[in-house]
């Protein structure tokens, strides 16, 4: 593998990390804002969904500090969650926390995607990403 390979591989794990911990963050921000505005902001599905897309970005994250076996299949878990809480908090549209959320819910699936076929492509596990 060139250096070039090996740089690109630690710079999608650094991305990757970061905007799963954005996206748990802001996840964990707008369960609380749903839960304050009541009515169809706090259903049950859509908090549940809000809570689990939270706990995989955490997990994800975990994974890939720790350089987990199961990193690849985490983050692809991870990447299909966040797009489904995208969805439920795009029922909200003229809500700008709603979308915010959303957003970022998008940008993390794109780079966990991204980090499921990178480290897939390369067949071994991540080194460090310092």
């Amino acid at each position: 593998m060139t250096r070039t390979t090996v740089m690109q591989r630690e710079s999608i794990v650094e991305r990757c990390i970061e905007n799963c911990q954005d996206c748990h963050g802001i996840c964990v921000e707008t369960i609380a804002y749903c839960l304050r505005l009541g009515a169809k902001h706090a259903g049950p599905k859509h908090i549940t969904l809000m809570q689990d897309c939270a706990d995989i970005c955490k997990m994800s994250e975990d994974g890939m500090l720790r350089n987990s076996n199961f990193m690849r299949r985490i983050c692809r878990l991870c990447a299909d969650i966040c797009i489904s809480c995208a969805e439920s908090c795009e029922m909200f549209p003229n809500d700008e926390a709603m979308i915010a959320c959303a957003q970022k819910c998008r940008e993390c699936a794109d780079i966990c995607r991204q980090m499921s076929m990178v480290s897939e492509e390369t067949g071994t596990r991540l080194t460090s990403f310092s």
